[in-house]
């Protein structure tokens, strides 16, 4: 582990280089999310790190900082729950629900075709056979974070944005059974043998006791805000409650064959959905909670940026198998969610625009890679080389991507801003 102060002094040139660099992409037209990304690259092992200015591969190394991505998920998932609210959910519930299942098993299928058929193109070894068919699972998932930056930094609002976050949300609930089953699937083709409690059980069990914890949590949360007026303790105790279930959703047990899990986005992500639904307050809460955690999401995404490994490039193999696995991923993708929101009688700009916002891939994609190194041999190093290989790709162009759509589906309006500065200066004038 390093020293405080290496510490404290990476984490300021992290927030730094992160908002300097969010100047100059605003410059271009380019999401923050991008510039935060960018930044954790520049400042990472491969690039000033080694030089000892930013994150390094030995002592510093951006692994380190993983309880701050945890606790930023949880928090990007606790707001995604607020999207969750029944009204609205009467209206898109059921659509978003075909779309976000149909999409990600039509995406899982398109990607396994492919690549089981590269499998059998390159030479023997490079692409095994079971690689092919958990990379498939790998490729349901969405990055939520990245896409609820750029909603948040657009304020974008309608159509194709009210059922957007529902389905990222639903994609790792899909996500987690298709790749459970998938792996049984791949190791049946490896040793011959099939494991039901793995293939089945558990990630159904992980799903529902997710989703359970989650309300729990929520109606507790509910209960003791009660006892809180004052807006700074209200929300002390909002913080408290993403914490503590973050902190349980990381508790595992075995019993027998059977292993207990929890998803910390799944969990958090039912704590707001319950909050928004039962509490007169959760509005204000949450945007209260948003403020609180803007200088967490930066450094999570400049981490993140930092952890991309830039040494995939060096293997022609990772570039191919990678290539078609970024190809065939964004046309699952894009057709899974064109077919399903027409067949859903979605409005047009849905049926239009929608896929393209479903690129984005990081953190949920990177866990399935590593639950994969578990598999032995060159598959896990593989799927998780290739996984690493795409998330470079999509999180560096899928926020700008996802910008580009939401404004062409008019979700994104071009308005005169005023800055935080100005509005201060005016309010001042008015007094």
């Amino acid at each position: 582990m390093p020293e405080t102060t290496e510490v404290l002094l990476t984490l300021a040139i992290a927030l730094l280089s992160g908002l300097l660099l969010s100047r100059l992409a605003k410059k271009v037209g380019l999401p923050a999310v991008t510039a935060y990304l960018v930044a954790g690259v520049v400042i990472g092992p491969f690039l000033l790190g080694k030089l000892g200015f930013g994150f390094n591969s030995d002592t510093n190394a951006p692994e380190n900082y993983s309880i701050l991505c945890d606790l930023a998920l949880g928090f990007i998932a606790f707001a995604i729950g607020n999207e969750f609210r029944l009204a609205q959910l009467k209206k898109i519930g059921k659509q978003a629900t075909v779309i976000g299942i149909f999409q990600a098993i039509f995406t899982t299928v398109v990607v396994d075709a492919a690549l089981i058929a590269l499998s059998f193109i390159l030479p023997e070894g490079y692409l095994p056979l079971p690689a092919a068919i958990i990379l498939g699972a790998v490729a349901t998932a969405t990055a939520p974070a990245a896409t609820l930056m750029v909603v948040r930094q657009y304020k974008a609002k309608g159509p194709v944005t009210d059922i957007l976050l529902p389905i990222v949300a639903l994609d790792d609930a899909v996500g987690l059974v298709v790749f459970a089953i998938s792996f049984g699937v791949a190791g049946a083709i490896d040793t011959g043998a099939i494991d039901a409690v793995s293939m089945i059980i558990n990630p159904v069990l992980e799903v529902v006791l997710s989703i359970a914890l989650g309300a729990v949590m929520g109606y507790l949360f509910t209960f003791c805000e009660k006892f809180f007026h004052s807006r700074s303790k209200r929300m002390a105790i909002t913080v408290t409650f993403v914490m503590l279930t973050v902190a349980i959703s990381s508790l595992k047990f075995e019993i027998g064959s059977i292993h207990i899990a929890f998803s910390s986005l799944l969990a958090c992500m039912m704590l707001g959905t319950i909050f928004c639904n039962i509490c007169d307050f959760s509005e204000e809460l949450m945007d209260r909670a948003d403020r609180w955690t803007a200088p967490l999401l930066v450094l999570f995404f400049v981490i993140s940026g930092a952890e991309l490994d830039l040494s995939v490039f060096s293997n022609w193999i990772y570039i191919v198998i990678g290539g078609a696995y970024i190809a065939f991923r964004s046309l699952g993708k894009y057709y899974g969610a064109r077919i399903s929101s027409k067949i859903s009688g979605c409005d047009e700009n849905i049926v239009k625009y929608l896929g393209i916002t479903l690129l984005p891939q990081a953190g949920v994609a990177l866990g399935m890679a590593s639950q994969a190194l578990a598999f032995g041999g060159d598959v896990g190093t593989l799927v998780q080389s290739i996984t690493l290989f795409s998330v470079l790709i999509y999180e560096l162009v899928g926020p700008f991507l996802t910008k580009v759509a939401l404004t062409k589906a008019g979700d994104i309006r071009a308005e005169g801003k005023t800055s935080a500065r100005d509005a201060a200066k005016q309010q001042l004038q008015q007094n």
